[in-house]
């Protein structure tokens, strides 16, 4: 499943919710999907950070650590 497809489903799922409410297989499938997406973020933000540089004012490089 694309993450435009999981987006579209928790919004049509987040409406759903907030009119008439949810049965529990709804319930259980907006969590996996909700599950899917932060994990995505996450990855993304990971990978973005695992390509980031600190420019120091002495001109060199340093890459960007893991905060203990």
């Amino acid at each position: 499943m694309k993450m435009d497809e999981v987006i579209a489903r928790i919004n049509v799922l987040a409406r759903k919710a907030k009119t008439e409410g949810l049965s529990p297989e709804e319930l259980t499938e907006r969590d996996k999907l909700r599950r899917i997406y932060i994990d995505s973020v996450k990855a993304s933000l990971t990978g973005q950070l695992d390509n980031t540089y600190i420019l120091e004012p002495d001109g060199t490089k340093r890459k960007l650590g893991k905060k203990d």
